[in-house]
């Protein structure tokens, strides 16, 4: 455009896919040599992706839930979206390299139609009866129609969908859902590796994060836990420096500010926290030093009363990168873990004694799994690795029998991912990594028959993320690590 006058080309046009009865539809205006705007002041998309034409952006934008506008260059194959719209032609700025597009109405991922198939079989029977009188010959027939209807139905595969960015990219942090509904993100390193000690909420309502208050210390690979009265716990960590933590802070829902507690008598990081029946929070293992081989075997339990530590008993085994689960009965499981060496144990712990006992091993050793705990009250434990490498296995741990089983082994090998109980019972497992690089894939668990099936692709490859169960049955994925950056994306499933 010889002219910096912004030329304004006002198109009508729809989208329409239609993928495997996924139909999808978007009415949206069109401007030629225009890029986007909010208010008349420039505002930032809440995602960029690589696209090879307009179409692919608009259906881009189709895809995610807040998606109201967007903007195409041509030159950089970058499509902008963003989740605001222009109020005004004032809203817009001249680029002869751009085109920009603001959504009217659409059909978006409508619950996917239920495939119904009807077989209808149709019997018939016909029986003659033949009566002779001397003088008369009489016959009747009867025929009976029996008609056997069969219906199939196939049920829709739940997406993904992208939800709102995060004000920092971070990875080694938390996730904490608190009694409002509201998730809360803490800690964990940025993009340049520096650690962090912001905070955020995302608010399901809205799809939005908001910054609150900023802990009194940076850290990464710490623990959470959200107290009966609603606070949340954070303990320990690492930080700059290589340095290991025992601090501990908790936050305050209702003033959005942080406020020290007690120190923990062992610093530490990669180690667990559970909530206890009693009140009471245990914390175990970890490392206090960044040898690899240099893990703790000694436990704590804090007091919300009183906001003080007191020791308890130790494991029988020194172990960092393993998994902690309250069980039905209130007992704590440990199971796996690493020092210098990979552990197939787990056990026990008492809070009424304060003791651990050894419980039956697992089939494989392994550290850097996942555990969930299911409705049943048995604890499913799945990938991790061991010295063998990169694992897809998966067991269950029985608390009445105090045993394990293999179940059905994962379809994909995966380290550093996550995974949550669903309300349905199901188990998700999400991202991680494995020699083949960082995964997006995600998989379902089924505890009635034991086995594993792929479900839709995460958007966003990550490893080193947050899962969190919302109120309604969806879960946030959030962070992470993908090439060596810290992720502020967040998705829905």
């Amino acid at each position: 455009m010889a002219s910096i006058t912004v030329c304004l080309w006002l198109l009508f046009m729809i989208i329409t896919q239609s993928i495997a009865q996924d139909i999808r539809s978007m009415e949206m205006y069109l401007m030629i040599d225009s890029k986007f705007q909010c208010a008349n002041t420039t505002c930032l998309p809440f995602f960029n992706v690589l696209t090879s034409n307009i179409k692919n952006c608009q259906l881009a934008c189709l895809a995610q839930s807040q998606c109201i506008a967007a903007t195409f260059h041509r030159s950089t194959s970058d499509c902008e979206l963003f989740d605001n719209m222009w109020t005004q032609y004032g809203n817009m700025l001249g680029d002869v390299d751009a085109t920009s597009m603001n959504v009217i109405s659409r059909t978006r991922f409508p619950p996917e139609p239920t495939t119904t198939t009807s077989s209808t079989t149709t019997a018939t029977t016909t029986t003659t009866t033949t009566t002779t009188t001397t003088t008369t010959t009489t016959t009747t027939t009867t025929t009976t129609t029996t008609t056997t209807t069969t219906t199939t139905t196939t049920t829709a595969i739940p997406k993904w969908a992208m939800t709102g960015n995060m004000s920092i990219g971070r990875y080694g942090h938390t996730a904490s859902t608190l009694a409002n509904g509201s998730i809360l993100v803490s800690g964990g390193r940025d993009n340049s590796g520096n650690y962090l000690s912001s905070a955020e909420l995302y608010n399901p309502s809205t799809g939005t994060w908001a910054t609150t208050g900023n802990m009194n210390f940076t850290r990464q690979l710490h623990t959470t836990s959200v107290l009966a009265n609603g606070s949340v716990l954070v303990t320990g960590g690492s930080n700059s420096g290589g340095s290991i933590l025992n601090s501990a802070e908790l936050y305050n829902p209702s003033t959005g500010t942080w406020a020290t507690t007690g120190s923990m008598y062992a610093n530490r990081y990669l180690h667990t926290a559970s909530a206890l029946s009693n009140g009471l929070v245990i914390v175990t293992g970890g490392q206090n030093s960044s040898s690899m081989s240099l893990s703790l075997n000694t436990a704590e339990l804090y007091n919300t009363s009183t906001g003080t530590w007191t020791t308890t008993g130790g494991m029988n085994i020194a172990r960092a990168y393993h998994t902690a689960s309250t069980l039905g009965n209130g007992l704590v499981l440990v199971a796996g873990g690493y020092n210098g060496a990979y552990f197939i144990s787990s056990e026990l712990y008492n809070p009424s004694t304060g003791n651990w006992t050894t419980t039956v091993s697992m089939s494989v050793a392994r550290g850097y799994h996942t555990a969930s705990t299911l409705a049943n009250g048995f604890v499913l434990v799945a990938g991790g690795q061991n010295s063998g490498g990169y694992l897809n296995s998966a067991e269950l741990y029985n608390p009445s029998t105090g045993t394990w089983t293999t179940t059905g082994s994962m379809n994909v090998t995966r380290i550093r991912h996550t995974s949550s109980t669903l309300a349905n019972g199901l188990v998700l497992v999400t991202g991680g990594q494995n020699s083949g690089g960082y995964l997006n894939s995600a998989e379902l668990y089924n505890p009635s028959t034991g086995t594993w099936t792929t479900t839709r692709s995460m958007n966003v490859a990550r490893y080193s993320h947050t899962s969190s169960t919302l109120a309604n049955g969806s879960v946030v994925i959030a962070g992470g690590q993908n090439s060596g950056d810290g992720l502020n994306s967040a998705e829905l499933y």
